[in-house]
C-alpha cells in the first residue's frame, strides 16, 4: 500500500489514530517551538471536528500555527483580518450579476474566504457583532446561507480564532452564544527563556522549517469518526454530567464557589466538549476507553468560556479558570 492509498483509507485502527496524530503534532513542532499543550488542544479540537478560540498577545504565532497545520493535513487555508468595518459579505461571499456571451445576465454567486477547510479568523473581537455573527452559521452548520441559497462547507472545516486580551479599547466583545459554539478555548502562555532562543535560532537563519504532509482530508474524517466510536462507561458519563451541573449556580449540589461568582453555568455543549475531547485524549493516550482524568484534563479549555461570571468575582478578580479547577477538585469520582 503506497503512502497515498494509506492517507486515504477510510478505516482507521485506533493504534494508527494514535500514530497519524503524534505525527501532526511533531511535524507542527517543527515550526512552533515549545507550546506543547497549545499544539495538543488545537489537534483535539481538529480531530472532534469543533472549533477554537484563541487568546494571547500578539507575536505567538498563532497565524504561523494554523498555516502549518494546513501545510500537514493537505488542507486549504484562508485567513480571515477582522477589523471593524468588515462586513458579512466579505467573510461568507455575495451574489454578482455577470453576463455572458450572448449579452444575457445572470446571478453568479463569488463565494468569499470562509470556503476552506482550515479558517483562521483573526482577531474577530474587532469586527462588529453583525460580522462575527456571520460565522455562526458556518461553525455550527457548516453551511453559509446567501439569497436564500445554502451553500455546504467543504469538509474538514475548522474555525481557529484569536483575540487580543490587552488592547480591550474599540473592541466587540463575542456574545455568550458564539463562545459556546467554541468547542475550546486555549490560552496561549508567553515562551521561556530557552523557547525564545529556539525561535530566534529557526526564524533568524537562512533555512526555514520544512514540514511533510503526514495525513489528508479523508485522514482527518475518518479520525474524527473512530474518535466518536470510542465508548464511555455510565459511571463516567455520570461524573461529566455532575461536572456541568456543579458550574450552574442554581443547582443544590453546586460548592459554594459557583454560589457565590457563577451568574450562568456551561450549557450541553459543554458536556458534549467534555466526552469528545476526553475521547481523543484517550486514543492518544493508547486507551479505547475513556477515564475520569480525560475529563478534569479537558475541563479547563471546554469549560472556561462557557462559565459566565457575575459583578462580584470581576470585582474581586475572579477568573474562569479558578471557578473551573475548584469545580473539578470539589466534583467526585465515583
Amino acid at each position: 500500500m503506497t503512502a497515498t492509498e494509506e492517507m486515504t483509507q477510510d478505516a482507521l485502527s485506533p493504534e494508527e489514530f494514535r500514530q497519524r496524530a503524534l505525527a501532526i503534532e511533531t511535524e507542527i513542532s517543527q515550526v512552533i517551538v515549545g507550546q506543547r499543550e497549545l499544539i495538543r488542544q488545537t489537534v483535539i479540537t481538529l480531530l472532534a471536528g469543533g472549533n477554537a478560540l484563541l487568546e494571547g498577545v500578539p507575536g505567538l504565532a498563532k497565524t504561523t500555527l494554523v498555516r502549518t497545520l494546513a501545510d500537514v493535513i493537505d488542507c486549504s487555508f484562508s485567513r480571515i483580518q477582522f477589523t471593524p468595518d468588515l462586513m458579512p459579505a466579505d467573510i461568507v461571499g455575495t451574489t454578482l450579476i455577470s453576463e455572458d456571451e450572448a449579452g444575457r445576465k445572470t446571478f453568479r454567486f463569488e463565494p468569499g474566504p470562509i470556503f476552506a477547510n482550515l479558517i483562521l479568523a483573526d482577531e474577530i473581537n474587532r469586527a462588529t457583532p453583525k460580522t462575527q455573527s456571520a460565522l455562526l452559521e458556518a461553525m455550527q452548520e457548516h453551511t453559509v446561507t446567501v439569497a436564500k441559497t445554502i451553500h455546504r462547507l467543504e469538509s474538514p472545516f475548522f474555525v481557529l480564532a484569536t483575540q487580543n486580551p490587552l488592547e480591550m479599547e474599540g473592541t466587540y466583545p463575542l456574545p455568550e452564544a458564539q463562545l459556546d459554539r467554541f468547542f475550546f478555548k486555549i490560552l496561549i502562555p508567553f515562551p521561556t527563556a530557552a523557547d525564545l532562543v529556539e525561535i530566534a535560532n529557526r526564524t533568524t537563519g537562512a533555512r526555514a522549517p520544512q514540514v511533510r504532509k503526514v495525513a489528508n482530508a479523508a485522514t482527518i474524517l475518518a479520525m474524527q469518526r473512530l474518535a466518536r466510536s470510542v465508548p464511555i462507561a455510565s459511571h463516567v458519563l455520570a461524573y461529566a454530567a455532575r461536572l456541568i451541573t456543579a458550574t450552574h449556580p442554581e443547582d443544590k449540589d453546586a460548592p459554594s464557589v459557583t454560589k457565590q461568582y457563577v451568574r450562568y453555568g456551561a450549557s450541553p455543549r459543554g458536556m458534549q466538549a467534555l466526552i469528545l475531547a476526553a475521547k481523543i485524549m484517550a486514543l492518544l493516550d493508547g486507551r479505547y476507553n475513556v477515564a475520569f482524568a480525560d475529563l478534569r484534563q479537558a475541563a479547563l479549555p471546554a469549560l472556561r468560556h462557557r462559565v459566565i461570571l457575575n459583578f462580584e468575582a470581576q470585582a474581586e478578580g475572579v477568573a474562569p479558570d479558578d471557578i473551573v479547577k475548584q469545580v473539578v477538585e470539589s466534583v467526585r469520582a465515583e
